[in-house]
């Protein structure tokens, strides 16, 4: 078994606890759906970055509540706020312990999208 990494990426629609809600949950669904990932019993942990300008909520919050994740390790960081970044973006890492030839798919949804450009 090894451990690889699931980047992914989202832009959020508002700096509020509703739309961080919205674009976390959307963004892990899309991760552990491409990914064909069922359940949390291989997640390592997951690392949740924000743009300086999203602060409403902490998104780890979100999976906790409303998947019930209370045993996989979440931490939330500010992204560096490097000049003329995406705004408004929310980024995940899943550490995923897997087998050697598990090949990840990155998650990029709507704005988060021009990253991969």
């Amino acid at each position: 078994m090894t451990t690889k990494g699931i980047r992914g990426a989202i832009t959020v629609d508002a700096n509020t606890e509703n739309a961080l809600r919205e674009a976390t949950l959307e963004l892990l669904c899309e991760i552990f759906e491409q990914n064909n990932i069922k359940g949390t019993d291989n997640i390592s942990h997951i690392i949740f970055t924000t743009t300086k300008d999203l602060n409403a909520a902490f998104p780890a919050k979100f999976p906790r509540i409303e998947f019930g994740w209370d045993n996989v390790a979440m931490m939330c960081y500010n992204e560096l706020d490097v000049p003329n970044s995406l705004p408004m973006c929310l980024r995940a890492l899943v550490v995923y312990n897997c087998s050697d030839d598990f090949n990840p798919k990155f998650i990029y949804l709507k704005g988060a999208k021009n990253l991969r450009k």
